[in-house]
This record gives structure tokens, C-alpha cells and sequence, in this order.
């Protein structure tokens, strides 16, 4: 394999000066026959009538079309010519041939991705931003629990050379790869943030995590000329073996958090009635009182039910 093979782009001859010479060399051979049929000039220009044939059947297969975003790679004898990146109908060596290695259809791609067949029956190169939905795929992740996980990358042939010559099949190349990468990424963070949350996770850090995945995807498809535009996690859950015990410990995690909240709120609505009762002068409790009001008071507002009061007729005391 050479790794130095860089693109080259070819200016070809517009297709419509070699139509006009085909039509030309046409117009030659039906005079020259007629002529001969007349007995107007001699037979011996046979020979030239061959001649004329033999051109325009050399001429035909040079005619080559290219849409708009596709690029048609050129061989020579088994050698890189060129690429065709402009989109028109132009003419070029007759000898040459489109070569397109992802060409067929036919790949061993996983399944459920959505770039099954997408270059059938196709000699030329697509430069269009191409979709691959990768399906979910169990990983662990750094705290080593097991992990479901797809991505969607969008990526695109950036340098048609290196796409046709450097790897075997550049489709289902990037596909391979793209699995390698969300296994090497999601090794990197764990799946949720700890109690600190100092620390980036896949459920939390969703941009960051999609900037390692594009970057870690195009460091690996660099060889081949490919482009990764956007690589982002599409599906994020835990195994399904461990699911059951994850989820309770997020809504363990969540009631803790929600108590804390709850605690904070009732300490700071306790410490401003029983400021209000002194600044009014409205009771004199001692420290036994207040102690059993901070707890009724408590009672009330943590509890999970609505408080039923009992009212004391008699003496506080």
C-alpha cells in the first residue's frame, strides 16, 4: 500500500467537443460512401471508411458523466490517473477505468445500519455527508458496569485516493471503526455522575463526549481520506442484567437529595419563626418549649403525610 498516494484532480475534455468530432467523423464516412457508391471516387477508400469506424468506436467509451457531490476515480493500466470531482459530461483516455472498491452493495456491516446497499451498482464516489446509525452495542463503561450504547456518525470522502487505495472497502471500514471508538470512549467516563459531581459521565456530559468520539473517529479515518462532521450517542441505557438494581439507586440517590432539600427548607422556616416570635414578643417559651415546638414544627413540614393538630384547651404547662 502507498501511503503517500494523494489525490489528483483531472480537468478532462468537455464530452460535447468529442460529440462534435464523433458527428464530423460520421458526416466523413457516409460521404466517403456514398461517393464510392456512385463510383464518384475510387473503392480503394475503404480502407478509410475502417479507419473512420475504428475511431469513433475508440472514442465512445472515453464519454464519462458525473453528478453533482460524486467524483468518478480513474486507472491507467493498473495505475492512478486521476479523479474527476467536477460535475458535467466530459471525455477522457478511452483506456481508462472508474474503479470504485465499495462498489456492490454487499458489505458485512452490523445490523441495523442504515448504509446497507447505499453504493450498489455504483462506479463513482459519493462526497455527499453520509449516515451511519450504529446500532446499540453492549460496553462497559469506566466503572466497569455494562452499558447499552449506539451512535450516529455522519461522516464523508474527503480524499478520494486514499478512500479507494488505502483501505479495502472505506464503507465498511468507518463502520468497524466506529464500534472500536464508542468501545474506547465509553471506557472514559462512567455512565452517571458521582454524588460530588466533579466529574464528566455519558449521561451528563453529552457534548464533551461527542467531541472524544469525533475526534478519536477521525484519528482512525484519517488513512482512508474520510471526514467525521458529527459523531453523537444516540442511545445511552444500562444492561438490561443490571438495569433493575441501577434504577433503584438512581431513585435512592434522587428521595436523598429531595429529603436534604426538604430538611434545609423546614431548618430554615423553624429558625424564622421562632425569630419572629421573639422580635414580635408575641410568647416567652423556654428551652423546653422551643425544643418541642423545633420538633413539632419538624414533624410537620418533613413528614410524607398531611399532620393531624391536636388543640390543648388547657395550660401550655
Amino acid at each position: 500500500m502507498n501511503k503517500n498516494l494523494n489525490e489528483k484532480v483531472l480537468r478532462p475534455i468537455n464530452g460535447f467537443i468529442m460529440i462534435a468530432v464523433e458527428v464530423i467523423l460520421l458526416a466523413l464516412m457516409i460521404a466517403i460512401i456514398v461517393l464510392c457508391a456512385s463510383d464518384a471516387i475510387s473503392s480503394d477508400y475503404m480502407p478509410l471508411i475502417m479507419l473512420v469506424v475504428v475511431i469513433m468506436v475508440f472514442i465512445v467509451p472515453g464519454f464519462k458523466v458525473v453528478s453533482p457531490n460524486e467524483a468518478m476515480v480513474l486507472l491507467l493500466f493498473g495505475k492512478y490517473h486521476g479523479t474527476i470531482k467536477t460535475d458535467g459530461f466530459f471525455w477522457t483516455n478511452p483506456f481508462c477505468m472508474t474503479f470504485n472498491p465499495a462498489r456492490g452493495g454487499k458489505f458485512d456491516l452490523p445490523e441495523g445500519s442504515s448504509m446497507l446497499n447505499f453504493a450498489s451498482g455504483n462506479r463513482r464516489i459519493s462526497l455527499k455527508a453520509i449516515t451511519l446509525n450504529n446500532p446499540k452495542q453492549k460496553v462497559n463503561d469506566e466503572d466497569g458496569n455494562p452499558i447499552e450504547i449506539g451512535v450516529v456518525v455522519i461522516w464523508r470522502v474527503s480524499d478520494t485516493a486514499k478512500a479507494v487505495f488505502n483501505v479495502d472497502n472505506y464503507v465498511e471500514f468507518v463502520s468497524i471503526q466506529a464500534d472500536a471508538a464508542i468501545r474506547h470512549v465509553a471506557r472514559l467516563y462512567p455512565y452517571d455522575m458521582s454524588d460530588a459531581g466533579d466529574e464528566k459521565s455519558l449521561r451528563g456530559s453529552t457534548q464533551e463526549v461527542a467531541n472524544d468520539l469525533k475526534n478519536e473517529l477521525n484519528s482512525r479515518v484519517e488513512i482512508a481520506g474520510l471526514e467525521i462532521m458529527e459523531a453523537r450517542i444516540s442511545h445511552l441505557a444500562y444492561a438490561p442484567e443490571i438495569a433493575s438494581a441501577m434504577l433503584q439507586r438512581q431513585q435512592a440517590r434522587a428521595i436523598i437529595i429531595a429529603r436534604q432539600k426538604i430538611v434545609e427548607g423546614a431548618v430554615g422556616m423553624v429558625d424564622m419563626a421562632l425569630k419572629m416570635l421573639n422580635e414580635g414578643n408575641i410568647v416567652e417559651l423556654d428551652d423546653e418549649r422551643k425544643a418541642q415546638m423545633v420538633s413539632n414544627l419538624l414533624v410537620v413540614l418533613c413528614g410524607n403525610k398531611d399532620a393531624q393538630p391536636i388543640v390543648n384547651s388547657g395550660t401550655i404547662y
